[in-house]
């Protein structure tokens, strides 16, 4: 007994011995250290976690894997905390996780909380999680797979088979994230079952992918209208415009645009502006148009000053704002 203590002394001046070459980078040094501490007392898991430490930043991941699997091993028959084994298996994740093996890197930090909980292994299982989820999304991405949906979705589409053509469009994105007329159609079929917002937002991210995309700024505009939002339609209709003036869809959207406006000032009932201009008043950006001082002033001065209200009109960009009022339903005309 006193020769196992004296044993266990001299490891751990070895261990100390190799605590310092690591920390000089005498990298080969400190695991011949480590493996003499391992001689002195084998009933210690530190030492071997001490060489997976090294083998880590030596970049030797398989070397670092089999030494920490090793500690944990060792510990585990010598009845070492709980708390030793659990950073030992963090650090295998680590070596996992650098070797681009996240599924074992995640088993890994799975298998350390069950040891001992820690907020940084929790926060280390959460981001490889969604590395995994980000690499499984990149390896399913297919051009050639993504076509061959696209034109499944685009037989569906015209067969009338709108719930078949959503899910073969889908399944287009998912294989070309990046395609913007791939979302276009999707965001046509997702119309077709009444899903305007799930249009919607497929049409904004083609119109992010490719900001000349015609057809889907002149599409955006078409749910808008759906939706009731005139003012984002014309908006849509003329960025359509801007780009390829003689665009059909477009001019004809934003005839058919203007003249729901103007219906809807003439026809409607009392009820049915109130709700119009309130759908309008939720809107971020006519409520930020309302609260413009200048644009009250505008509003002020077409009762009270007529000339200085068209005088104000007559700048591009204050008419542009209260053209937007007016297309939503906030200011009555006529």
């Amino acid at each position: 007994e006193l020769e196992i203590r004296e044993k266990k002394k001299e490891s751990i001046k070895k261990k100390e011995e190799g605590n310092a070459l690591y920390k000089s980078k005498k990298f080969t040094e400190a695991l011949a250290a480590y493996d003499e501490a391992i001689e002195l007392d084998p009933t210690s898991m530190t030492f071997h976690s001490n060489k997976a430490a090294v083998y880590l930043t030596m970049k030797s991941y398989d070397d670092c894997i089999e030494a920490c699997q090793k500690a944990v091993e060792v510990g585990k028959a010598n009845m070492a905390p709980f708390e030793d084994r659990a950073k030992a298996l963090t650090r295998c994740a680590k070596a996992y996780q650098k070797k681009k093996d996240l599924d074992n890197a995640i088993e890994m930090c799975k298998a350390a909380q069950l040891e001992s909980y820690d907020k940084a292994t929790e926060r280390m299982l959460k981001t490889l999680e969604l590395e995994r989820r980000k690499a499984s999304v990149l390896a399913y991405q297919d051009d050639e797979k993504a076509e061959e949906a696209k034109q499944r979705g685009n037989e569906a589409f015209r067969a009338k088979n709108w719930a078949e053509a959503v899910k073969e469009y889908e399944e287009a994105v998912k294989r070309a994230p990046k395609n913007a007329p791939i979302r276009n159609n999707l965001a046509a079929a997702l119309c077709k079952i009444m899903d305007f917002n799930g249009a919607k937002n497929h049409i904004q991210v083609a119109i992010e992918l490719d900001p000349k995309y015609v057809k889907a700024w002149a599409r955006k505009g078409d749910i808008e209208m759906v939706m009731k939002e005139n003012h984002k339609a014309m908006d849509s209709y003329k960025a359509g415009l801007a780009i390829d003036p003689n665009n059909a869809a477009c001019k004809e959207g934003l005839r058919k645009c203007s003249a729901a406006i103007n219906y809807g000032a003439a026809n409607m009932t009392e009820e049915e502006k109130r709700e119009r201009a309130e759908h309008g008043l939720a809107d971020p950006e006519i409520q930020a148009i309302i609260q413009d001082p200048m644009v009250q002033q505008v509003l002020k001065d077409f009762n009270e000053n007529p000339n200085a209200a068209n005088q104000a009109m007559r700048d591009p960009h204050m008419r542009g704002k209260i053209e937007k009022l007016i297309a939503a339903g906030v200011l009555q005309t006529g």
